[in-house]
């Protein structure tokens, strides 16, 4: 009886250990291509918007889902808005106040110190989120439990509102903080040989 007992639990025990290392495995494929996919910018943002398309079509095709898609909407406005905005919001920052522009700004001169602009949701993020949560909603499109009965144009112009006010915030705080949610002008350092070759042409010509 205790042999029989030692080999269920063995066995209970290495189909536990099978089943952790089954998960890893696919946790580090995912994370490998996830990796691998990171300077592929246009290629990932192509998949999110077949994605979208896929999820539109379907709410287009079968008019239903309204709720899921006004979610995803709000999700994705919340996403591009972190997207737009600053990692350190000039209106907490305590040296802020210590500035003579009144927060951090990009360079206006070329002769200025350059200072990129970091967002508070990296694009790489911002793709991963926005990817994830249209495939989540392109899955629920195939249940009937989440497709409630909705008057769609309410939704659709509560939405429009709820996106030109959020927008025009984000505008005032851009022109009140001077910053723009793009890098610009970014230096490009010359290779020491080129340098030294202009250096060299230059002289001769004199």
């Amino acid at each position: 009886m205790m042999n029989e007992d030692s080999g269920s639990g063995s066995t209970s025990s290495s189909g536990g250990g099978g089943v952790k290392k089954f998960f890893l495995r696919l946790s580090q494929a995912y994370q490998s291509t996830l990796d691998r996919s990171t300077p592929h910018t246009r290629m990932r943002w192509v998949f999110a918007g077949f994605l979208l398309f896929l999820f539109v079509l379907r709410i287009f095709i079968y008019q239903g889902w309204y709720i899921v898609c006004y979610a995803l909407g709000i999700y994705h406005l919340n996403l591009f808005i972190a997207f737009l905005t600053p990692k350190i919001d000039p209106e907490f920052d305590p040296y802020a106040a210590d500035d003579e522009d009144e927060g951090p700004n990009l360079p206006t001169h070329s002769n200025e110190e350059f200072r990129p602009f970091i967002r508070r949701l990296p694009e790489f993020k911002f793709w991963l989120s926005v990817a994830k949560s249209t495939a989540i909603g392109l899955f629920c499109t195939f249940f009937d439990f989440f497709n409630v009965p909705v008057f769609w144009p309410i939704l659709v112009m509560y939405f429009i509102t709820l996106f030109c006010i959020t927008m025009k915030r984000q505008i005032k705080h851009m022109i009140k903080y001077k910053y723009l949610p793009f890098t610009r002008n970014k230096p490009r350092y010359q290779r020491v040989n080129e340098a030294a070759g202009a250096a060299t042409i230059g002289g001769s010509s004199k």
